[in-house]
């Protein structure tokens, strides 16, 4: 089983939650490159940006942000090139409020946030998953692994759920949702969720915690290891 987790709780309370999991930080402040490069800060360049032929930009939070129009700024170009995992986020702080994303540099149509999400995001993440060998190898380990042993991933966001427009997306979620042949494909068929559906997915999250908890009591504290010990 694969599990997301805050990067930002204490590494401790994690491997007691999930005491025999392999624990692996997909972000960008990783201290593992094999891990790192599942991050969407790290610079893998030539990454094509959607509706946009023969424009490409160092990573996927490039494409994200890049293509961004707020009341003060439009398209970035100049994010399309930053290839420090740095500074690439634009803010409302200095741009004002957000319009929506352009549908590609030159377009003239604003995407809402949700459809952003979808035909923007969710596409760049995944060309990474699908063409970079190394990062596609990487995905492979993960994905055998755990058939034999939980896998935790670590991430700033937790949102797993591409449908939850109301958080932030995790990347880690989406590398579940890959490995386990979920990611979506394109915006058909899909809607951001209800209000309902929101407070459902909330129960569920908590039935989930006391589920992790109420296991974790029951197993052997073992030490949890990395996945890549060898490395």
């Amino acid at each position: 089983m694969i599990y997301v987790v805050n990067k930002k709780r204490k590494l401790e309370k994690v491997k007691e939650e999930f005491p025999n999991a392999a624990i692996l930080d997909i972000t960008s402040t990783s201290n593992m490159r094999y891990a790192q490069i599942l991050s969407p800060f790290y610079p893998h360049m030539n990454i094509p940006i959607p509706f946009t032929e023969g424009l490409t930009a160092t990573c996927v939070e490039a494409v994200w942000q890049g293509l961004k129009v707020f009341d003060g700024a439009d398209v970035d170009f100049a994010t399309f090139r930053n290839d420090t995992m740095h500074d690439l986020k634009r803010t409302v702080r200095k741009f004002g409020m957000p319009k929506g994303h352009r549908k590609g540099a030159y377009g003239t149509e604003l995407l809402g946030y949700f459809e952003a999400r979808m035909l923007i995001y969710l596409p760049t993440y995944k060309w990474v998953l699908d063409n970079v060998p190394e990062v596609h190898r990487v995905m492979e380990r993960i994905k055998e692994q755990s058939k034999i042993q939980d896998i935790v991933l670590l991430d700033y966001n937790t949102n797993i759920d591409f449908r939850d427009a109301s958080k932030p997306l995790s990347h880690a979620g989406l590398v579940k949702l890959y490995i386990e042949g979920k990611y979506p494909d394109g915006v058909d068929g899909y809607q951001p969720m209800t209000k309902e559906e929101l407070e459902q997915k909330k129960q569920r999250d908590k039935e989930q915690r006391k589920e992790i908890k109420k296991r974790a009591k029951k197993q052997k504290h073992e030490q949890s290891g990395s996945l890549f010990d060898n490395e």
